[in-house]
């Protein structure tokens, strides 16, 4: 699934000039470093994340096993959305952060992700090819956080539900719930019509695999959640997630994405063993410990490395 490849980024996109005052807002400045407020020095590699615990984990990942390796790194982390650390990581004031591969190239494209390109491997050679001039991709993990339809174990167990084409006959007795845009979305309800035959008897239009979903589903009041697939809720309700068959959901594997000119052979070894060492149950369950042990983000990132050899 890996692509063992560094690849060259053919085109960019637009910079957002007001993106070092947004960033400022957003977390402190990225040029600063956390202990003396000193401009990071070329040899340093500055991390960034966006706003949400898992990016926030796994750029403690990468940053933990490039200072393993002698690389002295800076962290930027929670940063806030996409166009913000894309604008930074254009301009030089983040160098490194993990991707997504699908919603990476959803962004990049007018129009979005186009329709049969929903594979790992697809998407990644599609979203090489619209990245920033100057910055690359190293190895996509096995890791993906992406859309699934999940369900509790007993409605599992009762319905006899293993994958999405299960849903197709007895969907139009089920409520699901997604956020508002599921409903426009080809990756939506469109896309479970045309390709699976699935229709819903009602939809909710709640949040984008947030807590309203979720605790709709734990309470009963809906059959299906669209949530993501790295939700902590999976490891701690065993919910039971639908095989995505027909590839109908976009890929989301996780993947560095890195300025080329700090790139080197220690770099990319590193963080390729990272990608290498990252499978979608792993990294839900040491999310788990951050979202619902509250575990620090550093504690948690090595305890990860360290099971798996990496520091």
């Amino acid at each position: 699934m890996n692509k063992k490849r560094s690849t060259r980024l053919m085109s960019s996109v637009a910079l957002f000039g007001a993106a070092a005052l947004a960033l400022s807002a957003c977390g402190g400045d990225p040029l600063e470093s956390d202990a003396g407020g000193e401009s990071v020095d070329a040899e340093t590699i500055a991390i960034g994340s966006a706003n949400f615990p898992e990016s926030e984990l796994l750029a403690e990942m990468y940053a933990q096993v490039l200072e393993a390796e002698g690389i002295e790194v800076e962290r930027s982390f929670n940063i806030g959305a996409r166009d913000l650390y894309l604008a930074a990581l254009e301009d030089g004031s983040i160098d490194l952060l993990p991707e997504y591969n699908g919603a990476l190239y959803a962004s990049l494209v007018e129009g979005g992700a186009p329709e049969g390109v929903t594979s790992p491997d697809e998407v990644y050679d599609a979203m090489v090819e619209v990245l920033p001039e100057g910055i690359i991709a190293l190895e996509q993990s096995e890791a993906e956080d992406k859309d699934t339809l999940a369900v509790l174990p007993e409605t599992a167990e009762e319905l006899g539900l293993e994958t999405m084409d299960d849903l197709t006959d007895i969907a139009g007795e089920l409520t699901l719930a997604a956020g508002p845009e599921f409903v426009e979305r080809y990756q939506g309800l469109i896309g479970l019509e045309e390709v699976y035959g699935i229709v819903f008897s009602e939809f909710r239009p709640l949040d984008a695999g947030g807590p309203l979903t979720r605790e709709a589903l734990l309470s009963g009041e809906i059959d299906v959640a669209n949530i993501f697939s790295t939700d902590s809720t999976i490891e701690t309700e065993s919910l039971v997630v639908l095989e995505d068959t027909q590839n109908l959901f976009l890929s989301q594997n996780i993947v560095p994405i890195v300025r080329e000119a700090k790139v080197t052979d220690a770099v990319t070894e590193s963080l390729n063993a990272v990608s290498a060492a990252l499978t979608t149950d792993n990294l839900t369950e040491y999310l788990a410990r951050v979202q619902v042990d509250r575990e620090s983000s550093a504690s948690v990132a090595t305890a990860f490395l360290e099971e798996y050899d990496l520091l």
